[in-house]
């Protein structure tokens, strides 16, 4: 039984189709819906996000993300005793996106059939949800119930949006991260702390569901921006300050900071309670948008093949989400 699990490598993939604010703005305008580029970027830093093409599911995405993330670590699909993905976008009802991965990837060749029998299981807390992954994945390898895994967020929020409501459908996009956890004798994650409080279910939500065939209730997301805002930046400053204090370090301590990229108000804020410079946060917001599950993880691997964050540096990662759910990560590469 290993004391202690470490990200070894990310890997991270989003659809070729880019839709920038003024293609979608286009797009809106002919269905009657107003906005603009400059409405959107002065609310939310977006300027861009990708969205997945027909027939392209959670699990597609995610599959060229641990492909990524294998091929860094320089392990095959057979090395993996353990799948979990965030998503609150699944491929279906049921199977798991994570048992329909763990398919994909077994076909890569015939030593990659080895992947199969390690359990692989979905995460649903939303755009939490990588950090409820990756704090699971953790304590999992930390029980000795497994020595290496995927920990992958994967969403294609594009299908649940309303192209009627502007305040919505201009911050979401679709995409997947991947990171490979292994077991290890040095401090890789350093501490976790996840949370929920269900009181707020409402101001972030699909409230439809299927039942005989059909639809019962609104299958497209529904969010008080105002509500989330408010209760996003106290609560990731209070994770953060949590997993730095469990770690027995401070807010100087941390060289990167990889925030959940929902709106550059709230990591501006969450930054600047915690007095970390905006030089020291990973944004991805401006290009990819609002990606859920995925965009912690997408961050994370593009901070790390840019080159910014360096083996050995302290990264904090936090997310909020439906639920509401939120968490931090505190880890070393």
């Amino acid at each position: 039984m290993s004391k202690f699990s470490r990200i070894i490598s990310t890997g991270s993939f989003l659809p070729p189709r880019r839709v920038s604010n003024a293609q979608l703005v286009s797009d809106l305008a002919k269905e009657g819906v107003e906005s603009s580029d400059e409405w959107i970027v002065e609310r939310t830093g977006i300027g861009a996000r990708h969205f997945a093409d027909a027939g392209v599911g959670s699990s597609d995405l995610a599959f060229e993300a641990c492909v990524r993330a294998l091929e860094a670590a320089h392990l095959g699909p057979q090395d993996i005793d353990l799948i979990i993905v965030a998503t609150s976008t699944p491929d279906m009802v049921f199977p798991s996106t994570a048992c329909i991965l763990q398919h994909k990837l077994s076909q890569i060749n015939e030593a990659a059939a080895g992947i199969l029998g390690a359990p692989a299981f979905d995460v649903q807390a939303v755009c939490s949800g990588f950090i409820y992954a990756l704090t699971t994945a953790d304590a999992l390898i930390r029980a000795g119930n497994a020595k290496r895994a995927l920990v992958v967020g994967a969403e294609v929020f594009s299908r649940i949006l309303d192209f009627k409501d502007r305040t919505t459908c201009v911050l979401f996009g679709d995409g997947a991260g991947a990171v490979v956890l292994e077991a290890s004798d040095e401090p890789g994650i350093l501490s976790t702390d996840i949370h929920a409080d269900g009181r707020h279910v409402g101001i972030l939500c699909v409230p439809g569901h299927v039942n005989g065939g059909s639809v019962l209730g609104d299958p497209l997301l529904k969010m008080d921006g105002q509500a989330v805002f408010k209760l996003a930046v106290g609560l990731l400053e209070g994770a953060a300050n949590s997993v730095i204090e469990k770690a027995h370090l401070t807010a100087a301590d941390v060289d990167w900071l990889v925030p959940h990229q929902a709106n550059i108000r709230i990591i501006q804020s969450t930054a600047k309670k915690l007095k970390l410079p905006m030089e020291r946060v990973i944004l991805t917001v401006q290009e990819h948008g609002n990606t859920s599950a995925a965009s912690i993880p997408l961050a994370l691997d593009q901070g790390v093949r840019s080159g910014k964050i360096q083996p050995a540096q302290t990264v904090l990662l936090e997310g909020v989400g439906g639920g509401f759910t939120w968490g931090a990560v505190l880890l070393k590469l």
